[in-house]
């Protein structure tokens, strides 16, 4: 049963806490097969998310029991790929999502490829979600108006001192008219916004879908997020 904090004004599951959720749940995974913080801290890798695909099939109302679920299906190269999924009591699907992970070296900050010891720990053991299977990137369109700009301050931060995933999936869905229900999350991370950086917001609407990039004030891409509309 969802926390009151992770509501929206309709009592249901924000599309935030939603993401918080999905999130969480790899961590307690990591954590309980003996891959969590310790281990980073040891090895000096981690796993680091490239981009989400999101299916919002029906957000829950408050105090309605959920299970929250995940599994990797498959290693490709520096890549890891996870499945999530959010269920009601009666095992109906809520939301059915796809991750793309990269292994990172947190000391130079670079992409490393996975040895035998970093993919053991998450043995392949269920298949990949029966969902669409959508580009990694995002295209933007050739026109996108800029809406306004953000700092990124310590509320936004993560353990690797960058702005979390779920943060610019918070600042991205600000643009939304009030009232919009979304059925649907992409999000394609580039690079890593850290503090003192400024989010510049660019927004294009296409095709019953929103178009957020959030950019540094050189034009250069921290994220793409795309929020489809029912």
């Amino acid at each position: 049963r969802f926390r009151f904090i992770d509501t929206d004004i309709n009592i249901k599951l924000s599309l935030t806490g939603l993401m918080n959720y999905l999130q969480d749940c790899s961590i307690f995974q990591s954590e309980d097969i003996g891959a969590g913080f310790s281990y980073v801290q040891r090895t000096k890798k981690s796993w680091l998310l490239s981009a989400w695909n999101v299916e919002v099939i029906r957000r829950p109302d408050v105090a309605e029991e959920i299970t929250v679920a995940t599994w990797p299906y498959d290693f490709k190269g520096i890549y890891g790929l996870r499945n999530f999924a959010i269920l009601d009591k009666d095992g109906n699907y809520l939301v059915k999502a796809d991750s793309c992970w990269f292994l990172t070296d947190t000391v130079t900050g670079r992409p490393v490829r996975p040895t035998a010891e970093d993919t053991d720990l998450y043995p392949v053991v269920e298949p990949r979600m029966d969902m669409e299977d959508l580009p990694r990137k995002i295209t933007l369109p050739m026109e996108m108006k800029t809406v306004g700009s953000l700092p990124v301050m310590k509320q936004h931060l993560d353990t690797n001192h960058h702005v979390n995933n779920v943060q610019y999936v918070a600042i991205a869905c600000e643009v939304l008219p009030e009232g919009t229900e979304v059925c649907g999350i992409r999000a394609d991370y580039r690079k890593a916004a850290v503090l003192g950086d400024v989010l510049v917001i660019k927004v294009a609407l296409e095709d019953s879908k929103y178009i957020v990039s959030l950019c540094a004030e050189d034009e250069s891409v921290y994220a793409n997020i795309e929020l489809i509309i029912c």
